[in-house]
Parts: C-alpha cells; sequence; structure tokens
C-alpha cells in the first residue's frame, strides 16, 4: 500500500487562526503541534484539526498546499470548506 499525504488545516484554539501543512502521519504531525515541537508556531497551541484530505501523490499534495496558501485558495477555503 502506498504512503498517503494529507494536506491539513489546523486552527488554534486560543485565536482561531490557520495554519497549512502536509503530512504522511496526521495524527502524530497534530501531536507535534499541539506538544510545541513546532517552533514557528508553538504559541498558537493548542490546535484542532479543521479539515484534512489525502493524496496519493506526494507532489501533487503539496502543490495543493501551495494552492491553499494562496489567495484563491483562501476564497476556496471560505467558500468550500468553512
Amino acid at each position: 500500500m502506498r504512503d498517503m499525504q494529507y494536506v491539513y488545516i489546523l486552527e488554534s484554539m486560543r485565536d482561531k487562526s490557520r495554519f497549512f501543512g502536509t503530512t504522511n502521519d496526521l495524527k502524530a504531525r497534530l501531536h507535534q503541534h499541539n506538544n510545541g515541537e513546532t517552533k514557528s508556531i508553538k504559541s498558537k497551541a493548542p490546535f484542532h484539526t479543521l479539515w484534512y484530505c489525502c493524496f496519493e501523490d506526494k507532489h501533487k499534495a503539496l502543490e495543493f498546499e501551495h494552492f491553499l496558501k494562496s489567495d484563491a485558495g483562501h476564497a476556496f477555503i471560505s467558500k468550500h470548506i468553512v
């Protein structure tokens, strides 16, 4: 079985700010974020998973994560996700 890649949106339970990422282990990645192991956003912890999707191809997952971070991606999120 192929290693699935997850594109995710986390939301800070402190201030509702959102963070995007890609991983092959969503549960472990959320645990890392909530334990302060991600220096750039550890002050925003704790987080919950707002949304995720999976891809069989890592390159496509990274492209979609990049899209979500764009202006068009933010519009897509507002219209279709939250």
